[in-house]
């Protein structure tokens, strides 16, 4: 007798009592789920006209185009454990799916006759290739997420994509997704069709928060193009999530080896994003200008700045009629009549408030160096700020 053993977890999720779905864990692979494997199902016997059932060797039902395939269950343990490849039990045709050997699903196909026999092994062949697909697809995500946290040695790198039939020489740029800070199932799939049928293309994630796409470039693309394909991802996940998601793009990059430091790019662009645009629903690393800088600063070196410009005060003591006219005067690149026009104020009033924040911060915001001086410490603080609030 011979026996199977598959190194492998059963995930269920359950409503009530019901099961909704089911995934297979294995060692090694991405996760199958049973509506894959039930699409499958339905395209054959859409085709065939015969009902189709997909079990694990223990005989839970994956997906099944029947319900009396409920009355076959207690069979398959017994069929998986005997060394037969194919069985008919009971005017029912049960073939064993392998993959590298080891025995992954048993399908079931509702009657005896020979043509059954063979859809059910036209079945079987589809599964068999689907397990090897979805291996293959995990392979190569398997290698992006360790190219992206720089887990590889640079000789690995390239063994590795030439195993896999990536290539190392063309222009790449990194994407990261963030929606609601959590990523969603729904949302990965939405990407993954919107990028379906590019195999240069690949859609991962390294943690729970983000969704990154490691788009492959023309050699025309360039940034303008990165600006459009970040619409079309926020376009493809749909009104409601649109609202909350954010991407941020590193820089387009030349080698696979250059890969992690577009993702490092991106993912810092969408830290400082957070923190001084706010606005955006797209954050380009090339676009973080001084905002980039601030953020590598440490907190005791930015207090300390903060100290001797404002001499121990914070630009948060600042009441928000001043607040709304320092903003306006650095939007109106420190035009005093069209700031005074946009605030609906006399001119002599807004030198009044000028004249007023100078006397409490000796600085001039009408003195370019100065109001270089203010803005900064300003974000200095934005940054702290932020940084506080992450603590909690």
């Amino acid at each position: 007798m011979n026996v199977y053993t598959v190194k492998a977890y059963v995930v269920k999720i359950c409503d009530g009592r019901s099961v909704t779905h089911i995934f297979i864990l294995k060692e090694g692979m991405e996760v199958i789920s049973n509506q894959v494997l039930q699409t499958t199902l339905d395209g054959v016997k859409s085709i065939s006209r015969v009902d189709l059932c997909v079990l694990d060797t223990e005989g839970v039902i994956l997906a099944t185009t029947f319900s009396e395939a409920e009355n076959f269950r207690e069979s398959v343990p017994p069929f998986a454990n005997s060394p037969a490849d194919s069985q008919v039990v009971s005017g029912c045709q049960f073939f064993k799916v392998f993959d590298d050997h080891q025995l992954e699903y048993v399908l079931l196909a509702n009657g005896n006759s020979d043509d059954v026999h063979m859809v059910g092994r036209m079945a079987a062949f589809q599964l068999t290739n689907l397990l090897i697909a979805y291996k293959e697809r995990f392979d190569k995500d398997n290698f992006i997420k360790n190219l992206l946290l720089d887990n590889l040695l640079l000789v690995d790198i390239y063994n590795r994509a030439k195993k896999l039939h990536i290539d190392t020489e063309v222009r790449r740029v990194v994407f990261i997704v963030e929606i609601n800070h959590e990523k969603e199932s729904g949302a990965v799939e939405s990407i993954r069709t919107l990028f379906n049928g590019r195999p240069g293309d690949f859609i991962t994630a390294v943690d729970e928060k983000s969704i990154i796409v490691v788009k492959e470039l023309g050699e025309q693309e360039g940034y303008p193009e990165m600006d459009r394909y970040a619409e079309q991802i926020l376009d493809a996940l749909g009104e409601e999530k649109k609202k909350e998601a954010l991407i941020a793009y590193g820089t387009i990059v030349g080698e696979i080896k250059e890969v992690s430091r577009s993702y490092k790019e991106a993912r810092m662009a969408l830290n400082v994003g957070k923190i001084f645009f706010e606005e955006r629903k797209v954050i380009a690393y090339s676009s973080l200008g001084i905002g980039r800088l601030i953020y590598q600063l440490p907190i005791p070196l930015c207090k300390m700045f903060i100290k001797e410009v404002f001499d121990g005060k914070s630009p948060d003591d600042f009441d928000d009629e001043t607040l709304a006219t320092i903003n306006k005067f650095f939007e109106n690149s420190l035009n005093v009549s069209e700031t005074s026009r946009q605030l609906y104020i006399h001119r002599n009033t807004l030198v009044y408030r000028l004249d007023k924040l100078q006397k409490t911060t000796g600085l001039d915001l009408r003195v370019f160096e100065d109001a270089i001086t203010f803005k900064i410490a300003l974000m200095v603080v934005k940054y702290m700020n932020y940084m506080e609030s992450q603590e909690y």
